[in-house]
């Protein structure tokens, strides 16, 4: 751009002494980088120049006290302004250090040198020379000079709100948090009568835990008393969702204040927890642990660990947010990363091909953590960082840490190793605020900034509320054993309802007989709904709402699909985009299933479960995959995205499908499993019609998610009728690789197998992994509906033994269990039945075509297909058969306490009529598997020989070193 140079001096010439030297500092970073300084210089920069100073007068005397003549700048004053703008910057990034946010005074004073002047070199005198714009961007206009600027920006980061925004790197979004805490908005002002509002809900929050303490003496309850705000923070965060466009708000929490919130976000009416607290069974002995009872088959669960809904409908406005407190075990954090999938599966539209649409306005996130548990639970950094992942990220979610100093019974100094339980937060770079819960409207302004911060930005922010814990880890634990220093201040503090009263009766706002006006009333409500409960005895507080399959559809068993639409599937599957370049080696492998479906074609793992996948989405159902590798699967059989080998351009075929007729989602996930898991059963849950599917990358490493299974996923029907058709596809077999890449641990879903939960299964045909997909997308949205395990293969994914014909694709259904081709035709020969499961059947059925030669007429095989629920009828069917049987065996790979035998010995024995039942296995072992590919190879080799050797029980063959 040219400069015209005459205007030069008459423009630079206001500017002298240190405001010069700032514009030459910012022309240097300017030089450097232009994007460096704000758009303001940039312009002025490109208009005029470098600024120079005017030339300096014929005579004259420089001024005293660090003023310079024209011309001249100074060094002195130009230090003083950089060493302000350095004081300037800490404020904002250790204010928090000495904000007021301790409500019993507990902690240690901190270090605050950085926050003083004398800190810089600087004095008052210093400070009040310079323009207060100059050091302070966001200066208002009481500031007169710096001085008074920096007591004004002092004053606004340590008060009742603390704020940590210097880790956020983004610099528009830390821009913006400065701002917000900088700037004096109306919006941040409550009035009047919204004061009352909240003097009244808190109250309410008081009362209830109050009222519940000397009705229900000695029953636990978790109350939230310390850090009542929390309610009145949940209201204001549901009303700006509601009113940004959010018509689902998913809530999460462990117990503590989970009742306070169920009666006063959710509006659970008064009359049913109380009733829960009345017809609790051993409410006059112990402390109360249930309220629910078994007689309508469930087990329920406690009243501080369940979950509920409701609508809310704002006055005057036509929309309606449903909110949802997602039920809760024990195991605190971990229903995170199942709000976390209810959320995304809230905002996702699924109803056409492609992947799902995402609208992160339609829903929002609110999930309140244990200050001990944020810090101390690993599921909590799983979660935190799908906060920008492409599969998982939901647009924000506001975390609030309810933060009573404590861990059951435990110091901070003993559950951390961090100065804030929020610390971890910064490490994703979210905004972190803490708040002293004992000022009530400091708690909503942090509510309304992180808000405001989620719409705007799209990101998770923290609310760091720090109050106290009233009573101890329970209502009838005594606290003062081991914090007696703590204790004693909570005695005498009084509780916020009542200092929040006092001030507004200070501020003349409220009378000062507002506070008992409120509590009457609220004793009195209260009161009369607990003496209707009384009178009701025969209210029933057993089983839930909506039993689990009450009024269901039930599904369909018709799996098989037409050839005619699968050979149109099969072709559409082949057409790939224009000068599309798939990469040559997959490429082969993928045109040789354009002749698969041909008859004398076979079909593939892989294959079968595209053409699955396919069919399902003919349908109009819905589907989801992750998983570490999902995208390929880690055996590379899957490959349903393909990448350009020239641009690397992604290309998932499923989506331009022309058949389709619903989403397609697959995504490859971070390298967690508790957290998929439970994201996953959480989305599935939340879009009970969708196929959602988790493919773990070894089934061994579904170890990682054991909490989720089972206290989500195994029980989850049985305990809050929450029902999920989530699948798993864990790969299982042993093949010589080790203790960890072996075994999925079936033995530990099989323990976990009980009321139907479960289907589990081991399959040996591509066809029948194909009808077993199709029954579970059936089946989902019905009475049938519950989560499959599948002990997928590796191996024998490319064995030629698990093909299968078209023929079997169109026609027929998954059968529970398949009898060996070739034996058993003999019936009244057969005197041993062997029954396995997995890739050990495959074994055998090559170790039997190595000796065609030899006469079986005396066997016969089983391979259970389905292990839960047991074939009982089938297998008996077949047993029935042979009227000179003498030995019923069980055949695994895996060792003797692993794997199914255990499961299945008792079930055998019932069927066999009194026939010897034996096993077939490795030995008892504390290691799944072994590490050495040759003891691995002896070992399988001697199972195989016992299995078809007619005396091989008697001989006692050893199996193991």
């Amino acid at each position: 751009m040219t400069i015209d140079e005459s205007n030069r001096p008459s423009l630079w010439q206001s500017y002298y002494g240190p405001n010069l030297g700032y514009l030459q500092e910012q022309y240097e970073k300017y030089k450097q980088d232009p994007n460096s300084v704000d758009e303001g210089y940039r312009e002025l920069f490109e208009r005029n120049g470098e600024p120079v100073a005017p030339a300096a007068p014929v005579s004259g005397t420089a001024s005293e006290h660090g003023t310079s003549t024209p011309g001249k700048v100074d060094t002195n004053l130009l230090k003083k302004a950089v060493a302000a703008e350095r004081l300037v910057w800490n404020i904002r990034t250790y204010g928090h250090l000495a904000a007021d946010i301790d409500p019993l005074g507990l902690s240690a004073p901190s270090d605050v040198r950085l926050l003083d002047p004398e800190q810089y070199g600087l004095s008052q005198r210093d400070l009040s020379q310079l323009p207060a714009s100059l050091i302070w961007e966001n200066a208002p206009d009481e500031a007169r000079d710096g001085w008074e600027a920096i007591q004004i920006l002092r004053k606004k980061y340590t008060g009742p709100l603390a704020y940590e925004f210097a880790h956020v790197h983004d610099e528009q979004e830390r821009n913006w948090l400065n701002r917000q805490v900088e700037t004096n908005s109306a919006s941040q002002t409550l009035t009047d009568e919204e004061r009352l509002d909240l003097l009244h809900r808190l109250v309410e929050v008081e009362q209830f835990e109050e009222f519940l303490h000397k009705t229900f003496v000695g029953q636990k309850r978790f109350s939230i008393e310390g850090n009542d705000a929390l309610v009145p923070m949940l209201d204001t965060i549901v009303r700006i969702a509601a009113r940004g466009g959010a018509r689902h708000v998913l809530m999460g929490m462990a117990h503590r204040g989970r009742l306070n919130v169920l009666a006063h976000v959710l509006n659970k009416p008064y009359a049913k927890i109380f009733s829960e607290f009345h017809h609790s069974p051993n409410k006059d002995m112990m402390p109360s642990e249930g309220s629910m009872g078994i007689n309508f088959g469930w087990t329920g669960d406690v009243k501080y660990h369940l979950g509920a809904r409701y609508s809310l409908t704002d006055e005057g406005q036509s929309y309606e947010t449903r909110l949802t407190l997602a039920n809760n075990p024990s195991h605190l954090e971990y229903v995170n990363p199942v709000v976390e999938g209810f959320t995304r599966a809230a905002q996702d539209d699924r109803s056409e091909k492609g992947y799902p649409r995402q609208d992160k306005d339609k829903a929002a996130a609110i999930i309140m953590h244990g200050d001990a548990a944020f810090a101390g639970e690993g599921i909590v950094a799983e979660t935190l960082n799908f906060n920008q992942l492409p599969g998982f990220q939901n647009g924000g979610t506001i975390h609030i840490i309810v933060n009573n100093r404590l861990g059951f019974t435990t110091d901070s100094k003993d559950s951390r190793s961090t100065h804030y339980a929020s610390d971890l937060a910064k490490g994703y770079e979210i905004p972190v605020i803490h708040v002293n819960a004992d000022d009530p409207e400091a708690c909503i302004r942090a509510a309304e900034m992180a808000m405001q911060y989620r719409n705007l930005f799209k990101k998770d922010f923290l609310i760091d509320l720090i109050g106290y814990r009233r009573y101890g880890h329970n209502e009838a634990d005594d606290p003062e054993t081991t914090q007696p220093l703590m204790y004693g201040k909570v005695k005498n503090h009084l509780r916020v309802a009542s200092i929040y009263g006092n001030r507004l009766a200070e501020r003349n706002i409220a009378p000062t007989d507002q506070y008992e006006k409120y509590k009457n009333e609220i004793q009195d409500q209260m009161k009369t709904t607990y003496d209707e409960v009384k009178r009701d005895e025969t209210q029933s507080t057993f089983g839930p709402v909506n039993p689990a399959g009450e009024g269901a559809a039930h599904a369909s068993n018709q799996t098989a699909v037409s050839a005619s639409l699968l050979n149109k599937i099969n072709e559409g599957l082949l057409a790939w985009p224009e000068n599309f370049n798939v990469y040559p080696k997959l490429q082969r492998i993928l045109e040789r299933r354009r002749g698969a479906l041909e008859p004398e074609g076979r079909v593939d793992w892989g294959h079968a479960e595209t053409l699955a996948f396919a069919s399902i989405l003919a349908e109009g159902k819905p589907i989801r995959i992750t998983g570490q590798d999902a995208e390929r699967a880690t055996f590379a059989h899957r490959n349903l995205v393909l990448h350009d080998a020239k641009t690397g351009e992604a290309f998932c075929p499923l989506h331009r499908l022309p058949e389709a007729k619903a989403s397609f989602a697959i995504h490859n996930s971070p390298l967690s499993e508790a957290a998929v898991i439970g994201f996953e059963y959480g989305y599935n849950v939340y879009a009970p019609e969708t196929l959602v599917i988790w493919e773990a990358q070894y089934g061994d490493f579904v170890n990682a998610g054991q909490v989720l299974i089972d206290q989500f996923i195994s029980a989850g029907r049985s305990k809050w009728t929450q029902k999920s058709s989530l699948v798993m596809l864990l790969p299982h077999g042993y093949e010589g690789m080790g203790p960890e890449h072996s075994s999925a641990r079936p033995e530990r879903f099989l323990q976990l197998a009980g009321e139907d939960n479960f289907t589990i299964a081991n399959l040996t045909s591509a066809s029948q992994y194909f009808h077993l997909l199709r029954r579970q997308a059936l089946s989902t949205e019905t009475e049938e509906a519950r989560p499959l395990v599948v002990m997928s293969p590796k191996s024998l994914i490319r064995n030629p033994r698990v093909t299968a014909p078209a023929s079997e694709l169109s026609e027929g259904s998954f059968r529970p269990i398949l009898e060996q081709a070739g034996l058993g035709g003999n019936k009244d020969a057969v005197e041993r039945v062997i029954l396995c499961t997995g890739k050990v059947a495959i074994d055998l059925e090559e170790a039997l075509e190595k000796e065609k030669d030899t006469d079986f007429s005396w066997l016969h095989i089983i391979r259970v297909e389905q292990l839960y629920p047991f074939p009982k009828e089938e297998i008996s069917n077949v047993l029935a058969g042979f009227k000179n049987l003498q030995q019923v065996i069980w055949l695994q790979e895996e060792p003797q306490n692993m794997g199914y035998w255990t499961y299945t010995e008792p079930r055998l024995r019932a069927l066999s009529g009194g026939i010897e039942v034996s096993y077939i296995g490795r030995p008892e072992r504390s290691s799944p598997a072994s590490g050495y590919q040759h003891v691995h190879a002896i070992e399988q080799q001697r199972i195989l020989t016992s299995a078809l050797k007619p005396n091989s029980l008697k001989n006692n063959i050893s199996l193991g070193r």
